[in-house]
């Protein structure tokens, strides 16, 4: 058998004997067409006063980065939401069986944690850069390091000041000679 609905009346009684007051709803405030061209003059103006984003929640030196660079802040947070998107696209990844699709939604996830970072500490993470993770990162080495006979230790793919993008041609011709 199903209860009769509580009136207004009868549901006030029960939340007073319970000790809870009920919410006052505010009625809305009613200006006059001149109130209201005055709260817009003064919204404006402060508007005007507030200037810029500051941005101090980014790491200074993403902050100070120009928009035409590969790791812009502007291009970082598009990449983001491009992500989060996709993220939310293959949500069911996150549970399959099939570990590819696990793997590519891991993957993402922590590209866009990684992306995040970034912003936050200014130090890229990653060794991929794009929205869809489509460029590698080239490394450049700032100190050298070298063998005890005095020749220097390289890595293909990583680019030296004394000669460029060490190759793996270049890779086979120190090996030839030692």
């Amino acid at each position: 058998m199903a209860r009769k609905p509580m009136t207004k009346a009868q549901r006030e009684a029960a939340l007073k004997s319970v000790g809870v007051k009920p919410k006052k709803i505010r009625k809305k405030r009613k200006m006059t067409a001149e109130q209201k061209a005055a709260a817009a003059a003064r919204l404006a103006k402060a508007r005007a006063n507030k200037g810029p984003a500051k941005n101090s929640q980014i790491a200074e030196n993403v902050r100070n980065l120009p928009e035409d660079n590969p790791l812009s802040m502007k291009k970082v947070r598009s990449w983001i939401k491009e992500n989060k998107e996709l993220l939310t696209a293959i949500k069911v990844f996150k549970d399959s069986k099939d570990s590819k699709e696990r793997s590519k939604y891991q993957q993402v996830e922590t590209y866009v944690a990684n992306l995040e970072a970034y912003l936050r500490n200014g130090v890229y993470l990653d060794n991929y850069y794009g929205s869809q993770m489509q460029h590698k990162i080239q490394h450049r080495v700032v100190v050298m390091a070298y063998y005890p006979d005095g020749t220097p230790k390289r890595t293909v793919g990583w680019y030296y000041p004394d000669c460029g993008l060490y190759t793996k041609e270049m890779a086979d011709e120190d090996n030839a000679r030692a």
